[in-house]
Formats: C-alpha cells, sequence, structure tokens
C-alpha cells in the first residue's frame, strides 16, 4: 500500500503542484479562500470552499492568483475564459453544477467555440471543476449530476474520476492542456482515501481503465457509482460471478475501444449512471454498443439510472432516488439469469 490521500486532498495537491510549476495558473472561485481581502481584520483561508478543498492555496499563493469571486458565476467565468486568451491557466472552480445554468453562455457559445472561430489564433486553456451528485441531503438545487450537458459540446473535454489517484492525475492534465476542461467531482467521494503518488503525474487524455478484470459481465460506470460497483463485483465473486468493471474517467473523449474490448469477452452489459436518464453517458454508451458492437451482445444491454424526476431532500426519497449496491447486484443477476 503506498501513500495515502482522500479525494479531497488528492485535489488540493494537483492545484499546489500546478500553480507552483507554472505561474500563470490562477484560481478563482465563491469562497474559495473565504475572507480574501479582509486580512487586516484577521480573516483569511477561512473556509477553502463549501469542502475546504482549497484550504490553504490563498496563503501559500497568495491573493494575486487566488480570487474569491462575487456569486456570480456568468462573470468569473466569464473573466476566467478572457484570462486564458490573455495567455494566463485559470482553475475555476463553480461550486455546484447547478448552478451552471446561470452562466451557460459561457460553457456553450465561448469557452468551446473561441479557438474554432479565431482560427487557431488564440487558445483558451481554462478548467473548470465543480461539484456534482446526491447522497448529502443538499436538496434539489445541490444534487445533480448533469456531465451530459456539457460532454454534448463540442470543444469541451470532460472527466468524472472516481479514485484520488485519478483526479490528481486527471487535474494536473487538464491544467496543462490548451483547451476548456471541465472535471465533475461527486461529493461522495471526498473523502474517500486511496493510492497516490507523491510526484507529478498526469492522465492519458481519453483513456479508461479496467478497475477489475472479469468474464461473465461488463460492468461500465462512472465517477462515485465506480466505487459502488467495485463493492458489488467483489461480493459476487464468492458466488462464482466474474464481473469486470471499466471505469472510462474520461466523459469526452470516451475510450470506447476498452469498452468494446470488454465486451467482446463478456458478452453482457450492464451500464450504471447517475445522471438523469434521458440522453446521458449510458444511453451514448448503449449507442455506441448498438453500433459498433452489437455482434459482441449475448443479451440485452442493461442501463441503471436514477428516475427521471429531481433529486429529493427527504432522506427516505434520496435513498430511494440514489443507485444502492443492492440496485446494482440485483440489475447484474437479472442479466446473468
Amino acid at each position: 500500500m503506498g501513500r495515502q490521500l482522500t479525494y479531497k486532498a488528492a485535489v488540493n495537491e494537483a492545484i499546489r503542484i500546478a500553480m507552483r510549476k507554472d505561474s500563470n495558473v490562477i484560481m478563482l472561485g465563491e469562497d474559495i479562500a473565504g475572507g480574501a481581502g479582509r486580512e487586516e481584520q484577521g480573516i483569511e483561508d477561512a473556509w477553502g470552499g463549501p469542502y475546504g478543498v482549497s484550504k490553504g492555496l490563498i496563503k501559500e499563493f497568495g491573493n494575486k492568483r487566488v480570487f474569491d469571486t462575487p456569486i456570480s458565476e456568468s462573470g468569473f467565468i466569464g473573466a476566467a475564459i478572457g484570462a486564458a486568451m490573455a495567455g494566463l491557466r485559470p482553475l475555476v472552480e463553480l461550486m455546484y453544477v447547478d448552478f451552471a445554468g446561470v452562466s451557460f453562455d459561457q460553457f456553450l457559445n465561448q469557452a468551446p467555440k473561441l479557438r474554432f472561430m479565431f482560427g487557431g489564433q488564440v487558445i483558451v486553456p481554462i478548467t473548470v471543476k465543480t461539484l456534482m451528485g446526491c447522497g448529502w441531503r443538499n436538496a434539489g438545487h445541490h444534487s445533480q449530476t448533469l456531465y451530459s450537458l456539457f460532454v454534448h459540446i463540442p470543444g469541451w473535454y470532460a472527466l468524472a474520476p472516481s479514485s484520488p489517484h485519478d483526479v490528481k492525475g486527471g487535474l494536473l492534465a487538464a491544467i496543462r492542456n490548451d483547451n476548456p476542461v471541465i472535471l465533475f467531482e461527486h461529493k461522495m467521494l471526498y473523502n474517500i482515501t486511496g493510492d497516490v503518488p507523491e510526484e507529478d503525474y498526469e492522465l492519458k487524455f481519453g483513456k479508461g481503465e479496467v478497475k477489475k478484470s472479469g468474464k461473465d459481465i461488463t460492468v461500465v460506470s462512472f465517477s462515485f457509482l465506480v466505487n459502488r460497483a467495485l463493492k458489488v463485483a467483489e461480493k459476487l465473486e464468492k458466488e462464482n460471478i466474474s464481473a469486470e468493471v471499466i471505469d472510462p474517467i474520461w466523459l469526452a473523449p470516451l475510450d470506447e475501444e476498452i469498452i468494446l474490448n470488454s465486451l467482446k469477452k463478456t458478452g453482457k452489459v450492464l451500464i450504471i449512471d447517475e445522471d438523469n436518464p434521458r440522453c446521458n453517458m449510458a444511453t451514448d454508451v448503449a449507442a455506441l454498443i448498438a453500433t459498433k458492437g452489437f455482434d459482441y451482445l449475448d443479451a440485452p444491454v442493461r442501463i441503471l439510472t436514477p428516475p427521471n424526476a429531481p433529486v429529493a431532500y427527504a432522506p427516505i426519497l434520496e435513498d430511494n432516488y440514489m443507485i444502492s449496491e443492492e440496485k446494482i447486484e440485483k440489475a447484474i443477476k437479472e442479466i446473468l439469469n
């Protein structure tokens, strides 16, 4: 076992490495310092964002590189796009992906199109990191999983790492890329721990990983639900059911080869996705299999998603909305039987 870090500590470490090695990397977002500009009152670095991910950054890098912003997502994301075009490498924290709606023109018509529309004369090396996911009793405005909205837009790279190792390497790769990249962090992952090397490293763009090998069924999952799929797969080994768990890591570009190669071996597939059921990553993977892997199938493609409804605040309703280990196990057994 190597050095252990939590997911959120791995994010913090990646930001520090990127900022130490490149003075053009800046960070901005709501409450990422918490008190910046009020140092004379003894208030600085009070919060580090809603989950403390950016804690300590302003003390190391100062308030010329770590900025608290007003509650104006369209304004500060637009400012970051302009800064990227002017030669900086902004890392923007959009506190929750649910807030993208008030700034969506920046995501849809500005960041992903400017390099294309200027004929490659400018680059837009902006990275957006944002929280998503249910499970923290945060209700409908702070609990959505919406990565499919961004994957749909040409010009964005997108990733949703499921482990501390992958989020560190993925964030470093994102910051150093010359194109817009959005990193989705599921809040249920923040306190999990895993092996994370101390050194600087980057994930390869568009490359997924086989998290567990198997021969009976392929399970494709994303972000936090990869961990639930792995727990179910380990449990099913005791029942002589061998499930292969695929984590694409990158949503755009998607590693099609790793999915099709696994399906070729198992002949059966379950796709698990916390995003809304219509036009999500699960349906995209299902379409990939239907067009490029149909001959490998020994059973219909199965998709497991939440219901087509908002996330509820009431615990019993949110628990029913979430994709549990029990639901995953039931779906796998139904496919195999």
